[in-house]
């Protein structure tokens, strides 16, 4: 019930800034959402040592490369299915324990998926209903989640570089 009142209310929303002679801003707005947070995490992993892969700041939580690795998976799952792409045509992600080109390169396949994905999307099939495993969402509703998802996995790759000693890409001058 709550996903048709959602539906109802965007495709309401759509239609009053069409009446009103503007675009519906949905489509934009979330492309350039993705669009900061992708180098910010291709650079957060492009800017820690592949000796520090490995690393975890305390003994029950996730290595950097665990992380990098969460958002490959993510991104993978989510933009599949928005581009209805077959899971075994898919990239492949590797073990944490892979050296750092490898997982780097299977996050960079998860964005060149997401690329498709996000360069997809418009107003107009912005409320069309996706299978998302056992459910069906909005495009609009998944893709909002990957990038929620994404901010939150940055913000852990931020943390631990910080914990290095290295400044996270959104924190440069």
């Amino acid at each position: 019930m709550q996903r048709i009142r959602v539906a109802c209310a965007v495709a309401g929303l759509m239609i009053s800034g069409a009446a009103l002679g503007q675009g519906s801003p949905f489509a934009s707005e979330l492309q350039g959402s993705y669009a900061r947070i992708k180098p910010n995490i291709l650079k957060a992993a492009d800017k820690m040592p592949a000796e520090d892969y490995s690393f975890k700041p305390t003994p029950d939580i996730r290595t950097f490369a665990r992380v990098v690795n969460h958002v490959t998976e993510a991104q993978l799952h989510v933009c599949g299915a928005a581009n209805n792409t077959d899971p075994s045509a898919m990239a492949k992600v590797p073990p944490e324990t892979a050296d750092k080109a490898t997982i780097v390169e299977a996050l960079k396949a998860s964005f060149a998926e997401c690329d498709k994905a996000y360069g997809g999307l418009t107003d107009a099939n912005a409320t069309e209903m996706l299978q998302a495993g056992p459910a069906k969402r909005s495009r609009l509703s998944m893709l909002w989640g990957n990038v929620a998802h994404d901010n939150e996995q940055y913000a852990t790759l931020s943390l631990y570089l910080r914990l290095k000693g290295i400044v996270p890409p959104s924190s440069e001058k």
